[in-house]
């Protein structure tokens, strides 16, 4: 029973994951520390194993469609991964508290800044198709310094929190970095897995990945993956926005509430 519950709450995340760029780990820390029971250290490691999951069931249907922008993940991954192996090594010397407050702080922030710009999302922002093809709009990179800043910061976070670094990756490229939307979720899912695997690697040599619990979620990650990126193209840009806004402010929610509670969870 416990197995069944834990694919169909990985297929759940899987689908959000794959359909809004962010890895499904904002959703399987807190649930799996506040609803299993889990200490936050494992519950961390095990929902890493989702993140990869994602990465890799999603970034191969990305990829074939040519969604993913490869250079632009590539540069900001090498931030991103600088950042997830070192705060995963000195995860017992940061204060949680502090960082928590502040990535609630960002995340009600970009909240506000997607919602106001998703309300006006013009036509040739969204992605459209040719016989079959997705077609992107054309676009250029911008602030590269600030993305890769960012990157460091969202690396940091996926080894502290064990959320890949999507929540800061995703909005830092469509807001700041001129991205659109369709391609900074395709490029998010192509870097988290890289992301989370530099942070995996470290919870599992401590013993932190429950391998009983990350298996049944794997195999339910996987499956909500691929149908969350086959389904992405045939979404509408303002119900990404808005499910990435919904995510965001459920991850903000539950980290205000934690800081509130004094850190306990």
């Amino acid at each position: 029973m416990l197995s069944a519950l834990l694919v169909l709450l990985g297929f759940f995340a899987g689908l959000l994951g794959a359909l809004t760029g962010i890895g499904g780990g904002v959703l399987l820390t807190p649930i799996l520390a506040l609803h299993f029971g889990i200490p936050i250290r494992q519950a961390i490691g095990t929902s890493l194993v989702a993140v990869i999951t994602t990465s890799a069931a999603s970034s191969s249907v990305h990829l074939q469609r040519h969604t993913t922008d490869i250079r632009l993940g590539m540069t900001l991954e090498l931030a991103t991964a600088l950042g997830a192996a070192v705060t995963a090594y000195l995860v017992g010397y940061f204060n949680r508290n502090v960082l928590e407050g502040l990535f609630a702080g960002f995340l009600l922030y970009s909240s506000v800044t997607i919602l106001v710009r998703g309300g006006r999302i013009k036509d040739e922002e969204a992605p459209a198709t040719n016989n079959g093809e997705t077609v992107i709009p054309p676009y250029e990179p911008q602030r590269y310094p600030l993305g890769l800043g960012a990157s460091l910061v969202a690396g940091g976070l996926s080894g502290l929190l064990g959320i890949g670094g999507g929540p800061i990756k995703v909005p830092v490229m469509y807001l700041f970095m001129n991205v659109p939307l369709m391609v900074a979720t395709a490029t998010s899912n192509f870097m988290i897995g890289v992301t989370a695997a530099a942070s995996a690697i470290v919870y599992y040599r401590r013993g932190d990945i429950l391998v009983e619990i990350a298996a049944p979620l794997a195999v339910g990650v996987f499956l909500g993956s691929l149908l969350g990126a086959r389904l992405a193209p045939r979404v509408q840009t303002k119900y990404v926005v808005y499910l990435l806004v919904a995510i965001m402010l459920y991850l903000a929610g539950h980290m205000i509430m934690h800081l509130l509670a004094g850190g306990a969870a």
